[in-house]
């Protein structure tokens, strides 16, 4: 896979190789989870240029949306800059969120379908609540829960904020899904190994977490013996933008604006206290499986 001229490979089984990498674990390729929805590719590259000469850098998308994923590769030419980086930037506070960057691991059966698939979660329940539910049975790679959207139109008559009529116009800025923030009670997490997954299923499914009156459903978001029966991939899940008569809007993706990075702060309240070598490389579609 080419990407702005970068020669990036995306394994289909999980894992990231960049260029001819070994399948043995690299001390030069980073996963960059929880990244801003807004932060392109080449911001993350920026970034990241600042503690040492970047080879290769991938942020993962939606295939369907164009949309990113929250997470992405970081590939370095020296070793010790990959490490100093980890120590530099993992838990770095941007915009509002708290990224985690760490080693990438080539797949393994183990650590495959390790991602969960979670309904019935309470609508006040917080991303932070949704981890401490999972974290005791498994290291937990990525988390996220589901909220709902509304259109431009919605958001004017129900008395928002004035929009420009340049930004109404524009098919490409996104506006037609503005975030809620409601939740939709559905979430995802992701554990380091398929192990812990399964631990967390038999323990959680069927339960009823704090401050809800019904119980959640905890199940594998991609059944691994039955494909055709998966959970569907978050663009199924998110209303897409229509036109008054017809179908969806088809428009070139990717281009969506970027909100200025805050002033980069450490943020240590979620328990981090050194890097984390435990991440692992992930392609789009496996944020799903």
């Amino acid at each position: 896979m080419m990407a702005n001229g970068m020669d990036t490979v995306v394994q289909q089984n999980g894992g990231s190789t960049l260029g001819q990498a070994s399948q043995e674990e690299s001390k030069t390729n980073l996963i960059v989870n929880y990244l801003p929805q807004s932060m392109t590719q080449d911001e993350i590259r920026s970034l990241f240029s600042s503690i040492g000469e970047v080879e290769s850098c991938k942020l993962i998308r939606d295939k369907l949306t164009g949309q990113s994923l929250g997470y992405g590769f970081v590939n370095y030419h020296r070793p010790e800059d990959a490490e100093k980086a980890i120590n530099t930037l993992n838990g770095l506070r941007l915009q509002n969120k708290t990224i985690k960057v760490s080693y990438a691991r080539p797949s393994s059966e183990a650590i495959k379908g390790a991602n969960l698939y979670v309904s019935g979660l309470p609508k006040n329940m917080t991303q932070q609540d949704l981890e401490n539910l999972f974290s005791p049975y498994g290291r937990i790679i990525t988390s996220r829960i589901l909220c709902d959207n509304i259109t431009v139109r919605q958001f004017v008559t129900g008395g928002g904020d004035y929009l420009p009529e340049k930004m109404m116009m524009d098919p490409l800025n996104n506006l037609n899904r503005l975030p809620t923030g409601l939740s939709k009670g559905v979430g995802f997490i992701r554990f380091d190994q398929r192990v812990e997954a399964e631990r967390a299923i038999q323990e959680l499914n069927g339960t009823i977490p704090k401050g809800s009156s019904e119980p959640i459903t905890v199940k594998f978001a991609n059944n691994p013996s039955n494909n055709n029966k998966a959970i569907p991939p978050l663009a199924y899940l998110t209303p897409q933008a229509t036109r008054r008569y017809g179908g969806p809007i088809h428009h070139p993706t990717g281009r969506f604006r970027y909100i200025p990075l805050s002033p980069l702060s450490r943020n240590r309240e979620d328990g981090i206290s050194g890097p984390r070598k435990h991440y692992r490389g992930c392609e789009a579609d496996d944020e799903f499986d």
